[in-house]
């Protein structure tokens, strides 16, 4: 047994523990033994009622608001275990000052944080704040609530029913972030060549509706991975890596991330995979194990998402990772999902079906993912083999009705079926 997060081990009884019992009160709350040194070995208390006593008064005395905590002793009375419930009325102050857990670690909070935890305390969240401008437009909103769910009309009303506006605040902060102009940060995304040192295009979509940064992106999306074959008379749509994946990374992104930043939710775009991190860890409440199977959904932009939800640009409250998950079942490489204290990461790879290829032409197959239709010189300058090798795997790839091929001579061109 090793501290954790939310475990911590004390071999003796001093004032330090109490900045534990603020950071487990002030977010997820968590487990203090007491009797046990940090590699996790009993070493027993001398006098364990005279110790829970102690602690308690320490408690009692040091912490406030009152927290939420139990005490039992344990191991044949040589131990103490101490739980402590996250709190409701945040933030738990030790000497005037708030904790949180920072790993196995116990520290301050900043500025930031510790306004997050008075508006935790308080219910209220930062999207309901009033906005501080209060001359607002909304055409982007209208046209997007016109043109997916036919609304009649749009005033003042409509932004109540939406929980945008109300007459004692005005314009909250989710207001602002629809409105067609704002002070928002936003979506900055960047298209890289062969390595990180190549950079293709450089976009920033801020300040701006979220509604617009949201089309915007996938405007920029639909350049790099979506391109039209032209197969006789028909053509036909071809994805290298599903829009509806990143539809949801990014609605994904823009619902759950932190607004009280200057940072922009940051789109890597790559020939193999799209990266999307979002600035914000999990809300309180919520464990990483919960968010990627889906299982439960705190949302902390619960107004934002009720727009999105309204308009078709999600589903089910919760359901976006599940769903990109189900987008690429039937590839061979998965989609990643990486959570951290402070961002949440999606890596959306090149869709590539198990198509049971050999080595070698998984290897040609990753090459034309990455072109449209393409002659075979700008295809065997990629393989790490000779230009003969290449087109008998190409032909090979053909037979199994994987590879398209077109024209005739050196006019012949590649592509994935």
């Amino acid at each position: 047994m090793r501290e954790t997060r939310t475990l911590e081990f004390k071999e003796t009884i001093t004032n330090t523990f109490l900045k534990t019992v603020s950071a487990f009160s002030n977010y997820d709350g968590g487990i203090i033994f007491f009797g046990i040194d940090d590699d996790g070995n009993i070493k027993g208390l001398p006098d364990v009622k005279r110790s829970c006593l102690d602690i308690e008064n320490k408690i009692n005395d040091s912490i406030s608001p009152q927290p939420d905590y139990t005490l039992e002793i344990q191991n044949n009375d040589q131990t103490i275990k101490l739980t402590v419930k996250s709190g409701f009325q945040k933030p738990y102050l030790y000497k005037s000052k708030a904790y949180k857990r920072n790993d196995t670690a116990t520290i301050e909070v900043d500025i930031l944080e510790f306004s997050r935890l008075v508006l935790d305390g308080k219910n209220i969240r930062f999207e309901e704040l009033s906005y501080k401008e209060q001359e607002l437009s909304f055409e982007v909103l209208h046209r997007k609530l016109t043109e997916c769910i036919q609304i009649e009309t749009f005033n003042l009303d409509t932004l109540k029913t939406l929980n945008l506006y109300d007459n004692t605040n005005g314009y909250n902060n989710a207001a602002g972030l629809l409105a067609d102009i704002n002070h928002f940060p936003g979506i900055d995304i960047v298209k890289f060549g062969e390595n990180i040192s190549i950079i293709q295009k450089r976009i920033t979509f801020e300040n701006i509706s979220v509604l617009d940064a949201y089309e915007k992106s996938i405007a920029v999306f639909r350049d790099y991975y979506q391109y039209e074959v032209i197969q006789g008379a028909d053509r036909k749509k071809m994805e290298k890596i599903p829009e509806a994946a990143f539809r949801e990374a990014i609605a994904n992104a823009l619902i759950h991330r932190v607004w009280d930043v200057e940072s922009q939710i940051r789109v890597s775009m790559f020939d193999d995979r799209i990266e999307v991190v979002s600035p914000g860890g999990l809300p309180s409440g919520i464990t990483e194990e919960e968010y990627l199977s889906g299982k439960l959904s705190v949302l902390r932009n619960r107004n934002l998402a009720n727009v999105f939800y309204r308009l078709g640009f999600v589903e089910i409250f919760g359901t976006g990772i599940t769903r990109i998950k189900q987008l690429y079942e039937a590839s061979l490489i998965k989609p990643v999902f990486e959570v951290s204290e402070n961002t949440i990461t999606i890596v959306l790879p090149v869709f590539e079906k198990d198509l049971n290829l050999t080595e070698d032409e998984r290897t040609i197959y990753k090459i034309l993912s990455r072109t449209m239709l393409k002659p075979i010189s700008e295809i065997a300058p990629y393989a790490p083999f000779g230009k003969s090798k290449t087109v008998q795997l190409l032909k090979n790839m053909e037979q199994k009705g994987i590879v398209l091929v077109e024209g005739k001579g050196r006019g012949t061109k590649y592509i994935i079926k």
